[in-house]
């Protein structure tokens, strides 16, 4: 297995095995703090705080259909890709230069950005052709796209750029997927079709497990957390004939290096949910959250959260009790909806203390 370094030496490094391609490349996804979300607006300047390592360049896309070699004269496109935490939503900008941008049939002949996203690494075809059991699972037809089309895993076709079009389309019949509150998109460019120049796309996406046809009701979104690994890859159909009404494009540059990752979740690329970075985080920070193990008894556990070196915990209750564990189990005496819990954390680099004004409500 080639061994790759964490964000010290780039984006990549090793990566156990699992059902993904690629198996020994993991890429990294950049943790924005709260305070630094994206603005979709098609300006890459919220984008400025990504390390350069985070970007994933044309050097690392191959074309797995026509075996072209990497021109940047003819296409050249780096991909930037981000999350918040308590967020379930994947931030992407997208910068590319194309020597002939082909964007004015009202069809799929459309350069075009595919991504494939799965957030919680089911796995397998999402689209019934590939499915191996075809014919025989009930899912052919228009059964098949409306009850398995892009349910478990996503595909959006994404138009650079979109005229007069949305701005992506989504390969399944769960179509309200691609609008808000579940995406949103910007983009900048001021060339015609048919001419060259540098597009810039900003936006984001909400990755599924479970995306049906009828709408969000009974959807289940993907729960992106930090460190966690979800699979996800793109390619890009570079079509260079704007006057040819037909859907024959010149390159189709692939980050999985498999053609058919566009319908099969087990042939994405794994990508990592960053931490925050230290620089935006202070040495020492308390945080803790809490789980009321009864009721009756009115038995809370406190977990404790903070970042940083940590070498004593003080807990206060509100009930005037107290605790040095780190992470204690409090009985209360009585009922109450005013405790104030606070917890005090100290360590070689600092002290924090963080209070929670009435969450905890025993009866």
């Amino acid at each position: 297995m080639k061994t790759m370094l964490l964000v010290a030496l780039g984006a990549l490094w090793v990566l156990p095995a699992t059902a993904l391609e690629r198996p020994d490349t993991t890429f990294a996804i950049f943790q924005f703090p709260a305070d630094k979300i994206p603005r979709i607006d098609g300006d890459k300047a919220d984008w400025s705080l990504v390390p350069d390592h985070y970007a994933i360049g044309i050097d690392q896309l191959k074309d797995t259909v026509h075996d072209s070699p990497i021109d940047r004269a003819d296409l050249d496109v780096t991909m930037r890709v981000g999350w918040v935490k308590g967020l379930n939503r994947l931030y992407f900008l997208y910068e590319a230069y194309d020597d002939y941008w082909d964007f004015s049939h009202r069809d799929l002949h459309n350069d075009i950005l595919e991504i494939v996203v799965d957030g919680d690494l089911s796995g397998g075809p999402l689209i019934p052709q590939l499915r191996e059991d075809k014919g025989t699972n009930g899912l052919e037809g228009l059964d098949g796209h409306f009850k398995f089309h892009g349910v478990h895993a996503q595909n959006y076709h994404v138009l650079t750029p979109a005229l007069d079009k949305p701005w992506t389309m989504v390969w399944g019949a769960n179509q309200w997927i691609y609008e808000l509150p579940w995406a949103n998109a910007a983009a900048d460019y001021d060339f015609a079709p048919g001419e060259s120049g540098h597009y810039t796309l900003e936006f984001w996406i909400t990755p599924f497990d479970y995306a049906p046809a009828d709408g969000p009701a009974r959807a289940v979104e993907s729960q992106l957390e930090e460190n966690a690994l979800i699979g996800l890859t793109w390619c890009i159909l570079d079509y260079d004939d704007v006057e040819v009404k037909q859907q024959q494009f010149e390159g189709f540059w692939n980050l999985s290096h498999k053609t058919t990752m566009y319908g099969n979740a087990s042939q994405l690329v794994g990508f990592r949910l960053m931490p925050l970075a230290e620089q935006f985080r202070d040495p020492v920070e308390a945080q803790w959250d809490f789980t009321v193990l009864d009721m009756e008894r009115r038995l809370v556990a406190f977990q404790d959260l903070s970042y940083g070196k940590i070498t004593s915990w003080h807990w206060d209750f509100g009930d005037g009790q107290t605790s040095s564990e780190q992470h204690p189990i409090h009985q209360y005496q009585e009922p109450g909806t005013t405790y104030t819990v606070t917890l005090s954390v100290e360590g070689p680099e600092g002290k924090a203390r963080m209070s929670k004004v009435w969450d905890v409500i025993v009866r």
